[in-house]
């Protein structure tokens, strides 16, 4: 008996190496054939879990949320700001269309002066030339100019220029010269 139970020590040792490469083989077998979508298929599930992950916080949060946002005095203070924010906001702006209204006032006060200041002109038989300063700088202006003429003057074009002489400008060349275009059809053919 002896025997018969070594040898059966012996058998229970070898059956377990027999089944790993069993194992193996049938493991290899699957992934040569379907390799490529237990690939994707751990792909979807690795992108699916990580899409709850960042999902799950997000509940969390707002469940959260709404139990702080359902205690009533916490609710009364965040109305209280907001209308304290809205209010302020409202004055500043009361505060701009006062002050755009004034400044729209001035200029149709200053437009209406002037209609009435070239309408007297007007009637005296004067041109009008916008604001009396204006119109003492441009008389100045061309009574000084009338004066004395301008000496610092330059020429428009050299002395030795000739239209007809086909260079550009005096003898320096010519490599600006025009010339007419081609006669023909554009395409050719």
């Amino acid at each position: 008996m002896e025997a018969d139970g070594d040898a059966h020590v012996q058998n229970e040792d070898v059956p377990p190496n027999q089944d790993l490469t069993f194992l193996q083989s049938s493991v290899t077998s699957i992934l040569s054939e379907y390799g490529w979508y237990l690939v994707f298929l751990c792909m979807g599930v690795f992108l699916l879990i990580q899409h709850l992950r960042k999902n799950r916080p997000r509940d969390n949060q707002s469940s959260s949320a709404s139990v702080v946002s359902q205690d009533p005095g916490s609710v009364v203070q965040r109305q209280e700001a907001l209308e304290a924010s809205r209010r302020k906001m409202q004055e500043e702006q009361d505060a701009r269309a006062a002050e755009f209204k004034e400044k729209q006032q001035r200029l149709e006060e200053e437009k209406r002066r002037q209609k009435i200041e070239m309408w007297d002109s007007m009637k005296e038989g004067k041109s009008y030339k916008g604001n009396a300063k204006f119109a003492q700088n441009t008389e100045e202006a061309t009574s000084s100019s009338s004066l004395r003429p301008r000496t610092d003057k330059k020429p428009l074009r050299n002395s030795g220029y000739s239209p007809l002489s086909g260079d550009g400008g005096g003898g320096g060349g010519g490599t600006c010269g025009w010339r007419p275009g081609r006669r023909g059809p554009s395409a050719g053919g």
